[in-house]
């Protein structure tokens, strides 16, 4: 059995990993047993079809210690209101003010 080796660590949504899915199952013509049932719930889950853009706008906000990480896990959630944000930040050692999280949640109702 061979073992993995991990080169690099890089966060992806779930909306990027339905993508990476799609190009591999035009490659490989089928994809096998976890990839297509990963793709069934992401099927599910995952329907927004402008993630790239929003990911794009909160980059574009500048928000200060925001990290790349954090911002997938908003898109993948997509609050609706701060106090769903700041459930979703709590998870992470960050501190963002009342008004960034008003400016991310704004961005996020653009795209609804």
């Amino acid at each position: 059995m061979t073992t993995a080796e991990i080169i690099a660590e890089k966060p992806i949504s779930v909306y990027d990993l339905k993508e990476e899915l799609e190009k591999i199952k035009k490659r490989d013509k089928e994809l096998n047993f976890r990839s297509s049932r990963t793709e069934e719930y992401l099927n599910q889950v995952a329907t927004q079809k402008k993630a790239s853009e929003m990911y794009e706008k909160l980059v574009k906000l500048n928000i200060p210690r925001l990290k790349e990480n954090q911002i997938k896990k908003i898109i993948d959630i997509m609050p609706k209101t701060v106090n769903d944000l700041k459930v979703v930040l709590q998870s992470y050692t960050v501190s963002i003010n009342s008004e960034s999280m008003k400016k991310i949640v704004d961005a996020i109702n653009q795209f609804e």
